[in-house]
Formats: C-alpha cells, sequence, structure tokens
C-alpha cells in the first residue's frame, strides 16, 4: 500500500512567533500582503499586532474582512476581486478556520481562473496550479486549517457545504502562536477546542487511517482532552499551548487520513441552519463515537488510554462507553448544549440533514460503514 504526507514547507510554533511573518515575507522577496481575516477582528488586538509588524518593517498590506463563520461563495467571489486589484502577491490569513479557508479559496481562484465559479471546486479539486502563497496564523483552537490541505465554503443556492482538497491549497507557512489565542470568548473556546478533539478522534478512527497518522492522532487526543477544560474555563497559559498544539499536530493526522460521520452531519447542519462547525461537530461527537464503537474496540482502548482513563479489563462493550462517557463529563465543563433542540434545528427537517450527511464526502472514511437511515436514527437521538 502507498500512503502519502503532504504538510506546510514550514511552521512556527510557540508564543510570540508571529514576528517571523516578516522574515518569511523579506527572505522570500514578496511585495505586499493580503490580510484575509473576518470581521470580528477588524478591531482586534490580533490584527493590530500583525499589521503593526507589517507597518514596523514598512511591508504594504490591505485587508479584506468579507468573511462569514461559515464562509460562503459569495464572500470567496468578492475576495478574490479585491485581491486581483490588490497586486499583492502573498495572502496573510488570521483567524479561525473560516478566514484561513476562505483565503484558501481565494489563493486557488487567483492562479487557476478556470475556478471562478467556486463550485467547481468542491470535491476533490483537480487545480493545475499552485495557489497564492499563504502564510496562515490561527486564532483558535480548532480548524488546523493552517496545517491541512481541506477548506469548507458553503454553496448558499444548493444549501450546501463543499469540502474542497487540494494540496494546492496547504498553506507554505504555518505560525502558531498562543498570544493569538488568549483573547477568544469561552464559548468559541470550548466550541473550537471540540473541533480539534472531533478531528484527532474521527482521523484515528478512519478507513484511511495508518501508522504516522495514528502516532499524530494519539498524542493529540492526549494533548486537547486532558488540557482544553483548564484553558477554556481558566485561561491556564500551559494548557492554552497544550491545545494550540494538540490542535495542530491533529491537523497534520486527519489532513492525511480523512474524517467521517461526525463531520458529514456538522456539514449538514452548518449547510441548513449555519450552526458553527465546532459547535456542531460537539454536538455531534459522543453519538458517533457510540455508533462506531461497536466495530472497533480496540481503537476505543487506544483512544482512552491516551486520554488517561484506566482501560485495563474493559471488556469490548465497555471500551466505547468510557470513552464517550468522559467526552460527555467535558462537554458538561465546557457548556456544549446536548441536544439539536437547544441550537434551533426542526424535527421535520432531520431527514434532510440526513441526506446531506450520506452524500457528504466525509461519510465513506467513516470506520463504521453508514447508511442513510443510520445517518437519521443518530439525528434523532441526538435531537
Amino acid at each position: 500500500m502507498i500512503n502519502r504526507m503532504v504538510l506546510n514547507e514550514v511552521a512556527y510554533f510557540g508564543r510570540g512567533s508571529r514576528k517571523e511573518i516578516v522574515t518569511e515575507i523579506i527572505d522570500r522577496h514578496y511585495r505586499k500582503a493580503f490580510i484575509v481575516t473576518d470581521r470580528g477582528m477588524i478591531d482586534s488586538k490580533n490584527l493590530s499586532m500583525i499589521t503593526g509588524l507589517l507597518d514596523k518593517n514598512i511591508i504594504l498590506y490591505e485587508v479584506y474582512s468579507d468573511v462569514k463563520p461559515n464562509p460562503t461563495v459569495e464572500n470567496v467571489m468578492r475576495g478574490v476581486l479585491k485581491f486581483k486589484g490588490s497586486a499583492a502577491d502573498v495572502i496573510i490569513a488570521l483567524g479561525g478556520g473560516s478566514a484561513i479557508d476562505t483565503a484558501k479559496a481565494i489563493s486557488i481562484i487567483a492562479n487557476n481562473p478556470e475556478h471562478e465559479d467556486v463550485v467547481s471546486l468542491d470535491g476533490l479539486a483537480k487545480t493545475r496550479n499552485k495557489g497564492v502563497p499563504i502564510i496562515a496564523l490561527d486564532t483558535a483552537f480548532g480548524t488546523a486549517a493552517e496545517v491541512t490541505m481541506n477548506y469548507v465554503i458553503t454553496d448558499t443556492s444548493r444549501v450546501k457545504k463543499m469540502v474542497c482538497i487540494d494540496t494546492h491549497s496547504v498553506p507554505i507557512v504555518s505560525i502558531i502562536d498562543e498570544d493569538l489565542m488568549d483573547s477568544m470568548p469561552k464559548s468559541l473556546a470550548a466550541s473550537t477546542g471540540m473541533d480539534a478533539l472531533t478531528h484527532a478522534m474521527e482521523g484515528y478512527l478512519n478507513r484511511g487511517a495508518w501508522l504516522i497518522t495514528d502516532m499524530y492522532h494519539l498524542n493529540a487526543i492526549a494533548l486537547i482532552y486532558k488540557n482544553l477544560d483548564k484553558a477554556v474555563n481558566e485561561k491556564d497559559k500551559n494548557a492554552v499551548d497544550s491545545v494550540a498544539m494538540g490542535q495542530y499536530i491533529a491537523g497534520m493526522g486527519f489532513s492525511n487520513s480523512g474524517l467521517g460521520i461526525v463531520h458529514s452531519m456538522a456539514h449538514a447542519l452548518g449547510a441548513v441552519y449555519d450552526i458553527p462547525h465546532g459547535l456542531a461537530n460537539a454536538i455531534v461527537l459522543p453519538h458517533v463515537m457510540m455508533f462506531n464503537g461497536k466495530v472497533c474496540p480496540n481503537l476505543f482502548r487506544n483512544m482512552g488510554s491516551a486520554m488517561g482513563l484506566n482501560m485495563k479489563e474493559v471488556t469490548d462493550d465497555q471500551a466505547a462507553t468510557r470513552v464517550v462517557n468522559a467526552i460527555n463529563i467535558l462537554e458538561r465543563k465546557l457548556l456544549i448544549p446536548r441536544t439539536l433542540r437547544e441550537v434551533g434545528v426542526r424535527e421535520e427537517d432531520l431527514r434532510v440533514l440526513a441526506e446531506k450527511a450520506y452524500n457528504d464526502i466525509c461519510t465513506p472514511g467513516n470506520v463504521r460503514k453508514a447508511s442513510k437511515e443510520d445517518i437519521l436514527k443518530l439525528f434523532k437521538e441526538i435531537y
């Protein structure tokens, strides 16, 4: 069997590492940066920390901030137009997954104009050219978009979250500076942190997983699970650093192995109800983990051990239950909603949601084969 790994050219880690953005821009002889961020960053200290570095070093830049939490085709199209008029030759993506995903789409289309409709990038994209170089700075705990080959854009006309997979979209440089994560509100830190834990668990429980991705995922599970409560509720800096590292490591894994039906179901919820992606994953995760536990108890033993749980003499039937109980306890500490009704989902839409989830690109990778009726049953259970 042939396995492939695709990662960044360069990555920087640690508080204060954002200053390396200047080194990279100067050493690579870029003339002007196009900053892609979300509207919430405009008045934030995170944006000023980056623009301050650029100003100090007389590096030209332009800011594009028309990015929604679940970015749309229209957000991307407007960004492409603005990029073309900017004369920039490097993109700086600043934010969580929404900003970085939008930056990836802009980057790809700028160098592959035959995909300017955006929707033709859905799925396994066969682009000819690498995108405009991206330097990505993550400000959240969750998506690891700064290291993955995936990006997600909502097509509102089809009510679909497009999962675009393209090696040409991987940022050339990623910067994990925990100073940029300290100001996250608790609710955002909680949901994005659970998104990262979902990545690690789904990446591990995946048909495409193998030795190297297993190594990443089990380490990510340990770092995120053991530290997320303190990172969110106490703003403990060591815990924040550990979760930040864990989410990146999870990204190195799942980008190369794939995900499963937690993400399929979350994509459907995001497309139909515009529910934030991390929150949707968090609500769905315990139920899908119990569903998957029926077929791979040894993998759950391994995950439980990474979480620090006592998995000795645990039966096959108990393995998933022990892991899921631990997830539920963590989610209660993080104040994650427990049901779909709590976030505004209507019972009459469950069958439509199941249809969309079943047809999602992540579904075939799930460790346990799931039918449309299986997914509908899960939606009803969570409702």
